[in-house]
């Protein structure tokens, strides 16, 4: 039967106990009902993951998506996504990369990959178009991300190859360890590397032949044209080209909202030295774009002077910039390079370990800890990564995050975290939009789901306004998740509006669907995150942000107070269509019912013990066995 266009309609799965794979089709009903990527993890996730299951257990799935516009000439277009129950919140974990490797993903093809179990021993995998490989990698643990990459494309000896890699953080458990790709490429958030290290998985190699049918092929190719043709010289795509997400810390300080002296203040007065125009002069920043991308926005520098002369890398963005130069206090753009690349070959989350740093910093001064932590110092600092990364001393206790790391300390009124993962770089005492964007995303304190700092930043919406904040909100958040379905990059959200969204997936899929039902899939999507994170233990209590940034202003007295999160939260609950208490209407129903449920199946029970030949002979079995068994 031939392929649904843009979908190969196939999932593979992976169980690494009996390093056992198996190929099964997917309903083209669910293809259509979820697009793929982010929808179709999710709902896979709530189909197989275990409720209540251990993140660290054989039985989380990891589970590896792609959208129909992979591997085409849709720009934006070279990415893929990793999903799982996360280590670090508890709740929906998902993370992005883009790069190179989505296309070698794309030719094994599948529109999915589930691992699950765990291997006994330390092992890498290749995954092709024809089967799948269990390698040994006793001699890879314990390697940086650059030296197990470079090791793994030569065992495999293949032209075109990828591959995605784990460091002794995500060996360790370090619960926000990444998963990276092409070096310096991270699926950065919510610790997708600590469940592979979970499972003793050190890396993937992808290849293959296959190609995606697409529903028009040369008009895919024709839009890829006219996008290239209109876009390419656009200010927006100028201005990452340029500058990349640097440029975001002098618009951040101006707005007084770069997050400083961990969460103490909303600028640094030393800005001007991690800025933009500081990674270009001081590090000699030339542009690097994905496959699939006329923008460039990534920077590869190189460190000209001092002691870390010689060093090269891709970066540091800007959230790298404002975890450790901003909540940190590290003013020189060179340590923050520095500090990157230690992160990065170790494999963790620069958010979260700058953030981490810096709360650190705070408990040593307050007396909590015997290590002696200072601001502005990157060794102590790089230092400190190392021993997290060993899981040693003070860095075995961060390496639990920032969550359980305040509960032992007695610091939960100075931590800053929601649902356990720390916001990006945006204060929401003074972008009132990010303040919801942290308080209502699934995976916790996350900008991407929504962007809706570029809303608030251009001036598309006030800052300061909370009322009718939450439908411009929505907005951007159904468009976003469609990204994610689709795994487009986010830099192109300026150009990629409704109609082109519709476009997209005509183009590639065949199917014709308009803004309201491009919405409906959206909801879906948001509404089934929200199920699988219910069923993890969710409240609406979750739905907040710390009371510290509740309880605290900035300069000028700018601040965000319960009431104000209370509208933002409660119009988007409606809007979304969710009740009171943040229950979309299904789940509703289905915990409506619970009482009901548990009579019958203990009245069941009863006339079971009461009446065995009875209830065997009269009763419904099948309702009997699907209430007891």
């Amino acid at each position: 039967m031939e392929s649904m266009n843009g979908f190969f309609e196939r999932l593979l799965t992976i169980d690494l106990s009996d390093q056992s794979s198996y190929i099964e089709p997917l309903d083209e009903k669910v293809l259509r009902r979820y697009l793929g990527g982010k929808g179709l993890a999710t709902h896979l996730l709530l189909e197989r993951n275990p409720a209540g299951v251990d993140p660290f257990s054989p039985e989380n799935h990891f589970i590896l998506g792609l959208g129909s516009a992979t591997d085409s000439a849709i720009y934006g277009s070279c990415r893929h996504g990793i999903y799982s129950k996360s280590p670090l919140t508890g709740f929906y974990g998902e993370s992005y990369s883009g790069g190179r490797l989505a296309i070698p993903m794309s030719r094994a093809g599948y529109d999915a990959i589930i691992i699950r179990g765990a291997s006994s021993q330390p092992v890498w995998l290749e995954i092709t178009d024809e089967d799948v490989k269990f390698h040994p990698a006793e001699d890879l643990w314990g390697k940086d991300t650059y030296t197990t990459e470079d090791e793994v494309k030569r065992r495999v000896a293949v032209s075109g190859a990828g591959v995605m890699v784990i460091g002794p953080a995500g060996e360790n458990l370090v619960r926000f360890a990444v998963v990276e790709n092409d070096y310096w490429r991270s699926a950065g958030r919510t610790g997708m590397g600590a469940v592979l290290g979970a499972k003793k998985v050190k890396a993937i190699a992808f290849h293959g032949n296959r190609s995606r049918l697409f529903a028009d092929p040369e008009g895919v190719k024709a839009y890829a044209r006219e996008t290239l043709k209109n876009l390419k010289d656009h200010p927006a795509a100028e201005a990452y080209r340029t500058q990349g997400t640097p440029m975001m810390v002098a618009l951040l300080n101006e707005a007084g909202s770069f997050p400083t002296r961990y969460w103490s203040a909303g600028s640094f007065e030393k800005w001007p030295q991690i800025s933009a125009a500081s990674v270009s002069e001081r590090l000699k920043a030339r542009s690097r774009a994905c496959r699939t991308c006329f923008m460039g926005c990534g920077k590869y520098v190189e460190v000209q002077d001092g002691r870390h002369k010689g060093l090269k890398l891709e970066g540091p963005e800007y959230e790298t910039i404002y975890a450790f130069g901003g909540l940190c206090l590290i003013d020189q753009i060179e340590e923050i390079a520095y500090l990157n690349d230690v992160c990065d070959r170790l494999g963790m989350d620069t958010i979260t370990a700058g953030n981490l740093v810096a709360f650190a910093i705070e408990a040593s001064k307050r007396g909590k800890v015997a290590d002696s932590l200072e601001y502005g110092n990157p060794d102590l600092a790089a230092d400190l990564l190392i021993k997290i990364s060993k899981r040693e001393g003070l860095g075995g206790l961060l390496a639990e995050g920032i969550k359980p790391a305040s509960v032992e300390l007695g610091l939960e009124d100075l931590a800053v975290h929601v649902k356990g993962l720390e916001p990006a770089g945006y204060d929401p005492r003074v972008l009132k939009g990010m303040g919801l964007a942290y308080a209502v995303n699934a995976r916790g304190a996350c900008h991407l789901r929504t962007t809706f700092y570029k809303a608030e930043l251009s001036g598309l919406i006030e800052p300061e306004q909370v009322e009718g904040k939450a439908k411009l909100f929505l907005d951007f958040e159904d468009r976003c998740t469609l990204f994610d379905c689709l795994i487009l990059c986010r830099f192109y959200r300026d150009f990629y509006m409704w109609d082109e969204l519709s476009t997209i997936i005509e183009l590639t899929t065949g199917m014709k669907l308009n803004q309201s039902e491009l919405q409906g899939v959206a909801s879906r999507v948001t509404d089934n995150t929200r199920r699988f994170n219910i069923r993890e233990g969710l409240t609406s209590a979750d739905d907040r942000l710390p009371d510290r940034l509740l309880r605290e202003s900035l300069e000028n007295n700018r601040r965000i107070t319960v009431d104000e999160m209370e509208t933002l939260v409660g119009d988007y609950y409606r809007l979304r269509g969710w009740n009171s208490e943040g229950l979309p209407p299904a789940q509703e129903r289905i915990i409506r019912l619970y009482p009901f449920l548990f009579t019958m199946a203990l009245l069941i029970m009863l006339l079971r013990v009461s009446y065995p030949d009875w209830t065997r002979e009269r009763f419904f079995p099948g309702i009997s066995l699907m209430l007891v068994a």
